[in-house]
């Protein structure tokens, strides 16, 4: 038995569990899941890269506010989160 309660934010619509204090790409990755987004040119998959706010190879959209990087934004019981295909900075 996990000693961590964990919750659940949907992914595309489909559930993810998270536990308290992971952020997004951690639950992200923790799930098996290492690319959410394509690029535009070429669609090449990204995902974490710098882990700290710096690339914007992670981004969401979160409750419908695009643009979020899955690094820096803490996970949520119940937050909408969509992947972006083809948004390069």
């Amino acid at each position: 038995m996990s000693e961590f309660a964990v919750s659940e934010f949907t992914v595309d619509g489909e559930p993810l569990p998270f536990v308290p204090g992971q952020t997004l790409a951690a639950a992200l990755v923790a799930s098996g899941r290492v690319a959410w987004r394509t690029t535009r040119v070429g669609r090449r998959p990204r995902g974490i890269f710098c882990g700290i706010g710096v690339c914007y190879d992670c981004l969401l959209t979160v409750d419908g506010t695009g643009g979020q990087r899955a690094c820096l934004v803490q996970a949520r019981a119940g937050m909408a989160v969509t992947t972006e295909e083809g948004d390069d900075e």
